[in-house]
């Protein structure tokens, strides 16, 4: 029985798995991936590549279904998307045919909001976002971070508790996403929605999270859960935040040497079956 001071997770995993059939065999993606979530709490997702980051985003966010295993938001299982979730994704996904405005309100269209409703949430998010003079401009007339600043605006139109952000600073230059990150850190407090954020950057990871999951090599498994306990906002150049990153690269580089050699096992097969 849970005691009476006990925090409710908001999100709970538990023995999750995910296999893809390749080559006329199942291929492990995911093995036993158990994670519980308070709400408000920010989490990152780091890990080499294939490791597996992006698969579990997309099984929280019901965009695919788990092999094994079952996740559980507020008590409730996943079964598809829900409008408890938000994604936003790297490559931004607007619709270039809309203006920054429309783009921000398509999903309040879409659950058929009033127009006047819709537009006093969306002219918020503009403030919130800093985008308020480029409400009527379309996406090619925006840079890449403020895209990004879109997407972000887009996701929090519909109020989510759970807002789910896969890489979406990484194809940005340094100074564009050091930018971001401090906004998303802003609108976060602001908003105090639970995120989880995928990443391949361990200073990325440590800037932004209260807590770090570190995946394995593929199959992806928890290798170790990191608490990054720096006050915020976090000085990078400090002490404390140097051995936070020699501990958390510590605990990844393995992980990393680990992949390439897989990378490495899967391209002499390729070759010897050429």
């Amino acid at each position: 029985m849970r005691s009476s001071n006990e925090t409710p997770k908001m999100v709970i995993i538990e023995a999750l798995g995910k296999k893809y059939r390749s080559q006329g065999a199942d291929m492990p993606a995911l093995i036993d991936i158990n994670l519980e979530i308070e709400g408000g709490e920010f989490i990152c997702l780091l890990g080499p590549s294939g490791c597996g980051k992006s698969t579990l985003l997309k099984i929280i966010a019901g965009l695919i279904p788990a092999s094994s295993g079952r996740i559980t938001i507020d008590g409730k299982p996943i079964n598809g998307p829900g409008p408890e979730r938000a994604v936003v994704f790297q490559d931004y996904a607007l619709f270039p045919w809309m203006t920054v405005r429309d783009n921000i309100e398509f999903g309040l269209e879409a659950r058929k909001l009033a127009r006047s409703a819709r537009k006093e949430i969306s002219t918020k998010l503009l403030r919130t976002v800093g985008l308020s003079d480029f409400a009527d401009r379309f996406p090619h007339h925006l840079s890449g971070g403020m895209k990004q600043r879109v997407s972000i605006a887009r996701a929090l139109a519909v109020n989510p508790s759970l807002l789910l952000m896969d890489e979406p600073f990484g194809a940005l230059d340094a100074q564009t996403r050091q930018t971001l990150q401090d906004e998303l850190l802003r609108i976060w407090r602001e908003y105090r929605k639970t995120v989880i954020f995928v990443t391949h950057s361990i200073e990325e990871a440590i800037y932004l999270s209260d807590r770090i999951v570190v995946m394995t090599a593929r199959p992806g498994r928890i290798k170790e859960i990191v608490t990054v306990q720096e006050a915020r906002p976090r000085d990078m150049t400090g002490n404390g935040m140097n051995l936070r990153q020699r501990e958390v690269r510590a605990v990844l580089n393995e992980e990393i040497k680990r992949a390439a050699a897989l990378e490495q096992e899967d391209m002499m097969a390729g070759a010897s079956h050429g």
